[in-house]
């Protein structure tokens, strides 16, 4: 017999005698977005209880598991924080979203709603997912924050589209590498230049776009200039 057989054998036949297992009661289901499947799965939410088992009977209770998420197609187990991601539907709503908020904050910037801006705008809400979406339902919405907050300008509209850019941009920034929150910043930066060079309050309108995006003041500032040139 070699040296250590004698040991592993014995610790391998104790493991076969006493052992631990887990018993799973779902308390929930939904659709997420599955890890190991790259994909919207259907899921089930589970509380567990362990227990000590003898011979594969088990005998003692050894407390609580934390719960997980069981994937419906790989059965594989996730913590429950893999809930947070959102599906690719989700997903899809959340970015148009974010998109069409931006152009709309920036329109208001610019105040005129000149057709160069509003062409613009129309393309890069289109290609986001609102494909219907035309420059006089732009030009409307435009007209129609500036008429609730009094502003023939703009500005006031535009500083009351901060909250919503926030609340567009919040929650989808974490879920988007750095080049995708740039490409969002870079969309708006090319509606307000559409039309001729960043004003005052476009600028402040893209800051916050980028803040709400996580990006740093530095490269803020490179996007805005790396938007003057054609693409």
């Amino acid at each position: 017999m070699l040296p250590g057989r004698g040991r592993d054998g014995r610790a391998n036949g104790l493991a076969r005698i006493l052992g631990t297992r887990t018993a799973w009661t779902p308390v929930g289901d939904g659709e997420f977005f599955c890890p190991g499947c790259g994909g919207d799965r259907n899921y089930q939410r589970l509380t567990g209880h362990r227990r000590l088992t003898l011979l594969g009977v088990p005998v003692l209770p050894r407390g609580a598991s934390a719960p997980v998420v069981e994937c419906a197609a790989c059965r594989r187990h996730y913590g429950t924080d893999a809930l947070d991601h959102p599906t690719t539907v989700r997903f899809s709503g959340m970015l148009r979203d974010a998109v069409h908020t931006v152009a709309l904050a920036v329109l208001c910037a610019g105040g005129a709603c000149a057709r160069a801006s509003l062409d613009a705008a129309t393309a890069a809400v289109r290609a986001a997912g609102f494909e219907d979406c035309t420059e006089d339902q732009l030009a409307a919405l435009v007209h129609a924050l500036a008429s609730d907050t009094g502003s023939a300008s703009g500005e006031a509209s535009c500083a009351g589209l901060a909250i919503e850019l926030h609340e567009a941009l919040d929650p989808l920034a974490p879920h988007l590498a750095q080049v995708g929150r740039e490409s969002i910043l870079l969309q708006g930066a090319r509606i307000a230049l559409a039309d001729g060079p960043y004003t005052p309050v476009e600028r402040d309108v893209l800051a916050t776009v980028g803040a709400a995006l996580t990006i740093g003041a530095d490269e803020v500032s490179r996007v805005l200039e790396a938007a003057r040139t054609p693409s």
